[in-house]
């Protein structure tokens, strides 16, 4: 039954552990779809690593490279800031859960943003992740 879940999962280098590392948590699906760069895997696996995940440094190395591989954020729309869910954040900007809350609760009670200008007025962030991104976000 389990390895009938991860039919859709793309083959290759660095499958088997992907498959390993992730599956003892959540569905693997779900994570792939979120379609990450390369730091935004790394910090996604930083997470799981800093949240309990076992596995070897290996394992995680090609868990890495399967990743940037096969579910990379090439062809991913623009990033509406003024829409974006507090996991896009986390997942195209590689913040921090909590970065995340102050994007969503500053959104809330200042209304939407009108500029990476806006976006760096959100305490607590750190604004150069927004400036890495900048040519992927939309108001």
């Amino acid at each position: 039954m389990r390895g009938e879940r991860f039919r859709s999962v793309a083959r290759g280098c660095g499958r088997e552990e992907t498959v390993k590392l992730c599956s003892g948590c959540h569905e693997i699906e779900r994570s792939v779809s979120l379609r990450q760069d390369r730091d935004g895997w790394k910090t996604t696996i930083n997470k799981m690593m800093g949240q309990g995940a076992l596995g070897t440094v290996e394992e995680f190395a090609a868990t890495l490279e399967y990743l940037a591989a096969h579910y990379p954020a090439n062809g991913l729309p623009p990033l509406n800031v003024n829409t974006a869910r507090a996991i896009d954040f986390e997942s195209r900007l590689s913040l921090k859960r909590s970065e995340s809350a102050l994007v969503i609760k500053y959104r809330a009670e200042h209304g939407s943003f009108k500029s990476i200008e806006d976006l760096k007025k959100v305490p607590g962030v750190d604004v150069a992740k927004f400036e890495a991104k900048r040519a992927s976000l939309i108001y």
